[in-house]
């Protein structure tokens, strides 16, 4: 399994644009073939900071994902939301606690 994480950060006058985008794309990038789950997080003390938390199947299903029509899509019209150049981290998780 593959976790993406993503962070972006947003002008204030877009964060309801961004919200908006992803609450009518979330369900489509979940039913994506290989994505498992997906989740929104916004930061607590800076409000134009969101992140995109997602578990993919492998990194091929993520790759498969990223170099849809979809994506090309949905990821040009959020790139002009952006305050900041977005950082993302595809990371494995190594241990979980009972």
């Amino acid at each position: 399994m593959l976790i993406r994480i993503v962070k972006l950060t947003f002008t204030s006058e877009n964060i309801l644009k961004f919200e908006q985008v992803f609450k009518e794309t979330k369900q489509f990038i979940q039913d994506f073939d290989g994505c498992i789950s997906l989740e929104l997080l916004q930061d607590k003390t800076n409000p134009n900071i969101f992140f995109t938390y997602s578990q993919w199947v492998s990194e091929e299903h993520l790759n498969n994902y990223r170099n849809s029509d979809f994506f090309t899509k949905v990821w040009s019209n959020t790139k002009e939301l952006f305050e900041a150049k977005p950082e993302a981290w595809s990371v494995h998780k190594k241990q979980t606690l009972d």
